[in-house]
């Protein structure tokens, strides 16, 4: 059985207290019945809802714990794939790289 598509403009939707749905890698999930559990408030989820929140769950480092919820709030895959990321993230290796250079040339 395949996943269920899901448009940008559909998760956009989704955004309200008691309607959350989030985009992690590719896959959106309805977070709604899990708000007033989640230890970091259900601000936290209101702040993503409705768009792509895979940095932002990737940079708290959730648990296995927390990784094993997921399957049971899967509503479907994002359409076309992972959400399309601003390009400039593309340059910021480049910059990083180029900065360490700077630093090594200098001393």
């Amino acid at each position: 059985m395949s996943e269920k598509k899901v448009t940008m403009e559909q998760l956009g939707e989704h955004k309200s207290n008691g309607d959350l749905w989030l985009l992690v890698d590719g896959k959106v999930y309805d977070v709604s019945k899990f708000a007033d559990e989640h230890p970091g408030g259900d601000e936290v989820l209101l702040s993503e809802a409705g768009k792509d929140a895979t940095e932002s769950f990737e940079d708290v480092g959730h648990s296995d714990d927390a990784r094993a919820l997921l399957p049971g709030m899967l509503v479907g895959e994002i359409e076309g794939g992972a959400a399309v990321k601003s390009p400039i993230f593309m340059f910021i290796p480049l910059l990083l790289l180029g900065a360490w250079i700077a630093y090594r040339a200098m001393n």
